[in-house]
């Protein structure tokens, strides 16, 4: 009997400190209020739009891939939107640098062509 009241004891203790420690702050939601009005602007872009034609599911997949393929890219650039309707691409979504952004439009123009690209990339912080 006493060993099953020292191990209840015991369990007890380390369960009050498993939620003890647990517990974290809160973490701050994202406030991304002024990207998501823009979204709703009659002309923009969203990804919701890319167009289910065989050519265009294909040039977006080309440039998709090109891009994750290019090592020198962060995530947050491999992660950039591609949408693609009638030919034509749109690029979104945050990147780290200018210079990501530059890359990115010219992997995407070197497939699509320099015509076809609307870069609408933003560079984080600026």
């Amino acid at each position: 009997m006493n060993r099953i009241a020292v191990a209840l004891v015991l369990s007890s203790a380390l369960l009050g400190q498993g939620i003890v420690m647990a517990q974290e702050p809160t973490p701050n939601a994202p406030d991304n209020s002024a990207v998501n009005v823009r979204d709703r602007d009659a002309g923009a872009v969203t990804a919701g739009q890319q167009s289910s034609a065989k050519s265009d599911v294909e040039l977006t997949r080309k440039i998709r891939r090109a891009v994750s393929k290019d090592k020198s890219l962060s995530m947050m650039a491999h992660n950039v939107k591609i949408i693609s309707a009638d030919g034509n691409v749109t690029l979104r979504g945050p990147v780290n640098t200018e210079e990501e952004k530059t890359t990115v439009g010219r992997i995407a123009e070197a497939i699509a062509g320099a015509d076809k690209i609307d870069n609408q990339i933003d560079v984080k912080n600026q």
